[in-house]
């Protein structure tokens, strides 16, 4: 996320570094400034506007930077929301735990990536193609409720390909026997064609979720999703016309909301239409605008 953020406002006439101590990425370039440095804590600050961290780094931005520190959140659990530093939420429903340490907070959004935005969607495959996307080894991602719903949609004789895509490969857990595909690792431009490709997106996950970039994604594409009733996905917009919901951790309801999806097709449609519509805010250069706004008011402080 933090590339396309980079490249959005380089393409607004900002000078953007990203300090890193890891390799040089190969998934997707950036328009950016590389600094790789051995230690995160002796990066040279001095020049800079404003420092940035997020999630483990916010503390060092802190230390680095001081007043200049920024907090860009991701997710609920973090102790980095008590730093008295501004805040910049990845979604609405961070709001209020960012405030709690008095700072002021804005919400800016994630950035969907311009090809994954369609106006016209493919004819529908047959039988559907159900995307279950993210690591089952991460809990919060709800991927065992999302084959349980499918599980139950499939006892009920509904008849789709389930669709896997993780950042890792399978955990020996994984019912594979129940997937048609399975994607790891997909760069930007994969995952593009891979997301195109599909009819429906299960998102399972649990309201520690800090934002759900699959879903976004999903929607700016005009699949019609099934989500689990979180504060991230909640969040989305104040209408909730753009999913539908069922319990977090709770694979029968999500199971039983995956029927009423698959055999209405009227109601495919009409999410379709309503989550692009939700999904403009995600755009590039709606978030750039968001960001630069906040950067500006504060740099004239």
């Amino acid at each position: 996320m933090q590339l396309a953020q980079a490249d959005a406002l380089i393409a607004r006439g900002h000078r953007v570094r990203l300090v890193t101590t890891g390799l040089p990425l190969t998934w997707r370039s950036s328009r950016a400034e590389w600094i790789y440095v051995d230690d995160l804590r002796y990066y040279d600050a001095g020049d800079d506007d404003f420092v940035i961290g997020s999630f483990d780094t916010v503390t060092v931005a802190y230390d680095l930077a001081g007043e200049r520190a920024v907090h860009l959140c991701q997710r609920v659990a973090d102790a980095a929301h008590e730093l008295p530093i501004p805040k910049l939420a990845v979604s609405r429903s961070l709001i209020p735990i960012c405030e709690r340490s008095g700072s002021d907070a804005i919400y800016i959004g994630q950035i969907v990536e311009d090809e994954l935005y369609r106006d016209v969607t493919p004819r529908e495959r047959e039988p559907p193609r159900v995307l279950l996307s993210g690591a089952a080894q991460n809990e919060i991602k709800g991927i065992d409720d999302g084959y349980g719903a499918v599980a139950h949609a499939r006892w009920f004789h509904q008849k789709l390909d389930l669709i896997r895509v993780s950042p890792w490969a399978p955990s020996r857990e994984e019912p594979l026997e129940s997937v048609q595909e399975f994607h790891v690792a997909l760069n930007t431009a994969e995952m593009t064609r891979l997301v195109h490709s599909c009819d429906l997106l299960i998102a399972a996950s649990h309201a520690e979720e800090g934002f759900g970039l699959p879903a976004a994604e999903a929607m700016a594409a005009g699949i019609p999703c099934l989500l689990t009733a979180i504060p991230s996905y909640l969040s989305f917009d104040d209408t909730r016309d753009y999913a539908l919901f069922a319990p977090e951790q709770n694979a029968v309801e999500l199971g039983e909301r995956l029927i009423d999806l698959l055999g209405d097709a009227a109601l495919r449609a009409r999410l379709r239409t309503r989550a692009r519509e939700v999904a403009e805010q995600w755009r590039a250069e709606s978030v750039a605008e968001r960001l630069e706004s906040f950067f500006v008011a504060r740099a004239v402080r």
